[in-house]
Parts: C-alpha cells; structure tokens; sequence
C-alpha cells in the first residue's frame, strides 16, 4: 500500500494524525499483509507444495506440510533461517491467512502438521475492511487489462500524474460494468474504497466527488511482495510506482521530489536508480502516488542516481557495427501475476534500466546495461522505451527478448 502519509498536502480531504492516521496505517498494513499471502499462496500451488493429503485415513484438502513449507522457504530465500521462517508464517497465521487444517493449533511450528490457507477451505474472514479490500483489488485487475483505457496520465493544478481517472468517468464505468447498479451507489462503493484506503485523490487533497477531479489506486496490487516484508513493522507508508508493468520495489526519500529503484547489476552489485517521480514507462512528470516505506531489514544503503545506468551513450549503429564488442542474447520471459520484472528506458536503442532480482526477467538472465534489440521478434533498436513498453504490455503473457550485451560491460 504505497503511501499514505502524503506529506506536505495539507488537504481537508484525507487527514492523517490522531487515530485517523493510525487506522489508516493499520488498512494498509492489512492490505500488505493480504497481498503477500496470496502471492505466495498462488506460487506454492503452483509448485505443488500446496496438494491434496493424508493421514490416519483422513484426505486434507489443499494443504500444506509446515516443516516443508519452512524448507520451501529457505531454498527459495524467502527466509533465511528456519526461525525467521516460522515468524514469517505466524504473520499471515495472525492474520487469519493460514491456519491449523484441524484449527488445533494456533502457533505455527515447525513440524509435520497440515496447514491450509483459508482462501483455499472458504473460511476466510470476510469483514468489511476485507470485503472492501477485494473489491479494490477486483476493480484494479480490471483497470489495468490492455484494453481498459480508463487509467490515464491527466493533469491537474498543472502537475502530470500517470494512471489517474477521472471520478465522473470512472462512476460511469462501475455502472456499465455492473459493479454498482445506480450512480448514487458508484459513489457511495467510492468512499468505501477512500475510507479504506484503496484509492486517493491525485494530490489527497479532496474527499471523492462525482466530478473532474482525478483519482488514483494508492496501492499496486500486481508488485510481488517480499515475505521478509512482513517483519517491517512499520507502515508501508512508501509509494511505488502503481502503473509500471514491470513492478520493481521503489523506495522514496522526499515524496515530492525522488523515488529510486532497486536494481542489479551485471557485477551483481546493488544500485539504486532513482527517478524524479516517475513510472517505469514515464520519462518526466508526477506519478501523483506517494509512498515512504522504509528498505526491508538487511537493504543496503540508498544510493541517489537520477541518470543513467549506462556508462556511456550507445547508439544503434554502434551496436551493429562488425566486430563491435557485443554479444547477443535471448531471453524467453513467462510473467507473472506481478509482472515480467524489469524496466526498460532509453531511446534509439532502449536499454535495461533495472531488473526485479526474484522476478521472471532475472530467472531468464536478464541484466541492466543489456541493449533491447527486438521484442517478440520485431525490431525496436531505432524506437524509445514506450513504445518497447506498449509492445510488452500489449502482447502476450510469454515475451521473447534479443539483446545486446557489452563483452566488458
């Protein structure tokens, strides 16, 4: 939940002090907590650590062996030790995520007991901070689909903000996608999700009105969490840049001012790229979506960067020049339900700006400094990063990629 402390708006619509503040910080650490256990959730299905089971006889549906799951855990480096696991696994278990398969157990231990996530048996919780929750969610998926134009880059009081909406529009939407049956109850469904923190006026300073004012989701559902997350108790009260494709963990110093990507290096070195309030498919402008989440425990110290992450500018006829000093590459990319996990900037030719070390992109080898030749088998070198953007965005789930890479990079 990327920010909710929008400092410095001074707005009357959205104060954050007093128990106010506090409620609010509680939603979004909910929301936080909610999305990164169905993210796992859907990965351990996935990989069938979540089946179907038996004992004394009895067939446990959808469940899960603790003890494996603790193993699981640590050779996918969502933890680093079994302690911290356990700690891990207690956090969605507080949270009414997972629970004893029997209910027998309310610690989670590291032992052979069957768990189960309650998504999965339908005994879920559904109050109305969860009920508004999924809605928010179920109407993000749907704005973000490719052929969704609602979610736009708008101005208003002269600042650009990226993937806006506008309030009158986007009650007619509900209305047509028969989400709300009136306009009345378009709107009344709209300060539900404003009360529970799902969405924002642009610059927080209006309650929402059926009007031309903008608004935005203030958190970015499809970025893939970090279980290790769950130990920062600390509001998630950082921004993320909710309309990149690409989904990378960004860390913010002045809400107004930077945000800054984590991203990895060929050396393997951490850097931090920062940009002045931007999307990954943004080159200039506010994104109008704060954030100030402080670095999970054991991040490296922020680096300020606002250019490049190239050493030098590289044209497209030196990348074909015979005998230049470059290999090529492909990748074949699967995204995810968060993302491909990179970002692409740059232009005649684009180039690797930062990539998601857990994401699809660098399980595939991909890495920043790389020069994006073509994308699904159509040439990009003489194009700039939004229209590469548009090529990813607009196909399909599988992307193949041709790079360049510098020999000596």
């Amino acid at each position: 939940m990327e920010e909710g402390n929008s400092a410095g708006s001074g707005g009357s619509g959205s104060s954050t002090s007093g128990s106010g503040g506090a409620q609010q910080r509680e939603l979004e650490r909910m929301a936080e907590v909610l999305v990164t256990g169905e993210q796992l959730r859907l990965r351990l299905h996935e990989e069938k650590v979540i089946k179907d089971r038996r004992h004394h006889l009895k067939t446990y549906p959808n469940c899960f062996v603790a003890k494996e799951l603790i193993d699981w855990l640590i050779e996918h480096k969502e933890a680093s030790d079994r302690e911290t696991a356990i700690k891990l696994m207690q956090k969605l278990a507080d949270r009414g995520i997972i629970h004893h398969v029997c209910d027998e157990h309310k610690e989670f231990k590291d032992v052979k007991l069957f768990y189960r996530f309650r998504k999965d048996d339908g005994t879920f919780p559904l109050d109305n901070e969860v009920k508004a929750f999924v809605r928010g969610q179920r109407l993000y998926e749907k704005l973000m689909s490719p052929e969704n134009t609602l979610l736009q880059p708008r101005e208003e009081e002269g600042v650009k903000y990226e993937r806006t909406f506008m309030a009158s529009e986007f009650l007619d939407w509900l209305v047509q996608e028969g989400e709300a049956t009136t306009r009345k109850e378009a709107e009344q469904l709209c300060h539900r999700l404003m009360e529970h923190s799902i969405i924002q006026h642009v610059s927080n300073k209006h309650p929402f009105v059926d009007s031309n004012l903008l608004y935005q989701f203030r958190m970015n559902f499809r970025r893939r969490r970090r279980l290790m997350e769950l130990l920062n108790e600390k509001s998630p009260s950082s921004q993320e840049t909710h309309d990149s494709p690409f989904c990378l963990r960004k860390q913010s110093h002045d809400n107004r001012k930077s945000t800054s990507f984590m991203s990895v290096s060929p050396s393997k070195e951490v850097k931090i790229v920062s940009a002045m309030r931007r999307s990954s498919m943004s080159s200039c402008g506010g994104s109008g979506y704060f954030s100030g989440s402080p670095p999970a425990s054991g991040s490296p110290p922020v680096l300020c960067n606002p250019k490049s992450v190239l050493k030098r500018p590289v044209t497209s006829e030196e990348l074909l020049t015979p005998g230049a000093p470059y290999a090529r590459k492909t990748f074949t990319i699967v995204g995810d339900a968060v993302g491909w996990g990179f970002v692409v900037r740059g232009s005649k030719p684009c180039h690797i700006q930062a990539v998601d070390p857990s994401g699809p992109a660098a399980a595939a080898g991909m890495k920043v400094c790389q020069f994006v030749v073509s994308v699904n088998g159509l040439n990009v070198l003489h194009v700039d990063y939004r229209t590469v953007s548009n090529l990813i965005l607009t196909g399909p789930r599988t992307i193949v990629m041709e790079v360049m890479e510098e020999l000596e990079c």
